[in-house]
């Protein structure tokens, strides 16, 4: 049969990993998909790069334009990154009739709705694997072999620059410009890290697997965003005393109506406790874990490298597969795209954080005096919200050594958002409370 004929756009650090997988791999992955799957042409304004990784075993051009035209090819893999120029170039494919793989999270976040109905107007495949979680297939987990569940909820680390972040802070006892520093230096972290560490990147990868796990459109705008670049290691040693670890989650929720609030979506992205029994609590350095609750299958857990170049080419290929199997078959035979078939997609509400339904962490440095507790517990019941534990403990030396002050670290049990925001506000007024309120959201994941 006809080698699948792939035009490969950036030969970067996934590009390369991409074609040396490929070429490593050939015959394994013949035997997998029922032809060959060939690199022909590459495309990336670095030419030298791009003929250095080829050499002979094919042609590298500086114009993604003069590749995407060429009627040999039957596949363009986008791996250039943003959303302007790759957005353009993924359209141009799709009406050009080829099939595109991508592991552009950010693209199909802000742009996926407009590219999966070109997509299914011109009957090609728009492959994503490669999005979400690097080399760990959650994509394929949630599309095909989670199909018989209805899915309650997902949680997952799918930021792995974060992830180790929060794990160097917790070991090592140091503070987050020292442990992001440590992350620059290893190559975890790029020398700009804004997109990871306030949470951008994660919330990117939720929107899609909310998609998939609801039957919605992409809506990367409606989703609430946290990062950790604001998180203290004080936090982080008070949540281990009480034993918890703090991880930035990416959390997606089917949810009925409850406690006056409407039924909808949660979408959110935000550092969080949880209990350190369970297995994602333990998931250190720069690895991803996802967590899916199902009806019927229970929960089920999918651990793995989430970037770099060779897990991210697996999961590349592992589209490019699908292509070679499926790319002929009648478009209404393939799996959808977005896991529903199109006609029986819903527009359900994403509910705003202020509607979201959880517990609670707080820390309150407070003055040490008769009756703070007191007032501080009454203002909670006075918003309906109940306390499961109160820690206390003396505040970090060194400041305002004028006053004596406390720490006072309060756990809640499940209540509505909005509560809690204007609960804080009302202890935040109190003369006694001598810095700002922390509060962090809590899961217990069981």
């Amino acid at each position: 049969m006809k080698p699948i004929q792939v035009g490969l756009l950036g030969a970067g650090v996934v590009g390369g990993g991409t074609f040396r997988v490929l070429r490593r791999n050939q015959e394994e992955i013949r035997r997998r998909a029922g032809r060959e799957i060939r690199v022909s042409h590459v495309a990336d304004l670095d030419i030298a790069r791009a003929r250095a990784l080829v050499g002979d075993d094919a042609t590298a051009v500086t114009d993604a334009r003069q590749l995407i035209a060429d009627p040999t090819i039957d596949v363009v893999v986008e791996l250039i990154g943003g959303t302007g120029v790759a957005r353009s170039l993924v359209l141009e494919a799709i009406a050009a009739g080829k099939h595109v793989v991508t592991a552009n999270k950010a693209l199909l976040a802000v742009h996926g709705t407009e590219i999966f109905e070109a997509a299914r107007a011109r009957g090609v495949v728009v492959g994503f694997e490669a999005a979400v979680a690097g080399g760990i297939p959650i994509i394929k987990a949630l599309r095909e072999g989670l199909t018989a569940n209805r899915i309650e909820w997902i949680a997952g680390i799918i930021n792995g620059t974060t992830n180790f972040i929060l794990s160097e802070m917790r070991d090592k006892r140091i503070d987050f410009p020292t442990a992001l520093a440590e992350a620059q230096r290893l190559g975890y972290a790029e020398a700009d890290p804004t997109f990871d560490i306030t949470g951008v990147d994660a919330a990117h990868k939720a929107t899609l697997i909310s998609a998939i796990a609801f039957g919605v459109p992409v809506q990367f705008a409606r989703a609430h965003v946290e990062g950790i670049d604001e998180l203290q290691a004080v936090d982080i040693a008070y949540a281990e005393q009480l034993g918890y670890r703090i991880k930035l989650l990416a959390i997606t929720k089917r949810r009925e109506a409850v406690l006056d609030e409407p039924a909808g979506i949660e979408l959110r992205v935000h550092p969080t406790l949880v209990p350190a029994k369970r297995l994602i609590a333990n998931v250190e350095g720069a690895m991803n874990a996802v967590l899916v609750q199902g009806d019927a299958v229970g929960t089920t857990m999918y651990y793995g490298k989430g970037a770099g170049a060779e897990p991210t080419a697996s999961a590349v290929i592992a589209d490019l597969v699908d292509v070679a199997r499926l790319g002929n078959a009648d478009p209404g035979h393939r799996v959808p795209h977005l896991a529903f078939q199109h006609s029986a997609m819903q527009d359900l509400a994403v509910l705003p954080i202020g509607a979201v339904v959880t517990a609670f962490y707080l820390r309150l440095q407070v003055a040490d005096e008769t009756g703070v507790l007191a007032r501080v517990t009454g203002i909670l019941a006075e918003h309906g919200i109940s306390i499961d534990a109160v820690l206390q403990r003396p505040a970090e030396p060194g400041h305002h050594e004028e006053a004596a002050r406390t720490d006072v670290i309060i756990l809640t049990h499940d209540t509505v958002e909005r509560r809690m925001t204007s609960a804080i506000e009302a202890m935040q007024a109190l003369p006694t409370v001598l810095a700002r309120i922390v509060r962090i959201r809590k899961e217990d994941l069981g």
